[in-house]
């Protein structure tokens, strides 16, 4: 059985679309990480939207660990959600969903990058940073439970710089992930 306690083995992750019968196993994830979590309902919202949206899950053997989605507008992508398993935290799983994000809105012409992020989260922060996210203001009570979100933006994430930034970000990930991309 594959764990996150198997440290000599690499883990295979896959990252391939979300479908709505994955719903099953994102709906707990969603569930343990945030504190409103989306409904199945939504979701599927969502997912029907495919000219405007993708939705990515991350796979370790038949198990989704982690999932991500985004909007696109014009030439911007907006992300959506972010979420691993908290099994699975500390792995550099969020990394592997960003990158395939980010790579995913290059492929549908994407410029710039923006996301919310919940104030004081600095796991969350420390990696929108890598990927050269910087806030440029606050949404106050932007969560639910009227928690403050950070308004972050990485600028011409379509330029040969932020493409050696990707570069890198990957190159940094664990040795025992072998990804393996799915579109």
């Amino acid at each position: 059985m594959v764990g996150p306690g198997a440290p000599d083995r690499p883990h295979q992750v896959i990252v391939a679309p979300m479908r709505a019968k994955d719903l099953s196993m994102v709906l707990p994830i969603e569930e343990a990480v945030f504190p409103e979590p989306w409904s199945r309902r939504l979701f599927a919202d969502e997912l029907a939207q495919r000219m405007s949206r993708a939705y990515r899950a991350a796979w370790i053997g038949r198990r989704i660990v982690g999932f991500a989605g985004q909007m696109f507008i014009d030439d911007e992508t907006h992300v959506n959600n972010i979420a691993v398993d908290p099994a699975w935290h500390g792995r550099r799983l969020g990394t592997v969903l960003l990158l395939d994000l980010a790579r995913t809105a290059l492929a549908h012409g994407a410029r710039h990058l923006t996301l919310e992020v919940r104030v004081g989260n600095e796991p969350a922060l420390a990696l929108y940073a890598r990927f050269g996210l910087a806030p440029v203001g606050v949404r106050p009570n932007y969560y639910p439970e009227g928690g403050d979100a950070l308004i972050m933006w990485a600028r011409d994430i379509d330029s040969d710089q932020y493409a050696q930034r990707l570069a890198a970000v990957e190159r940094s990930l664990p040795h025992d992930l072998e990804v393996i991309t799915r579109r």
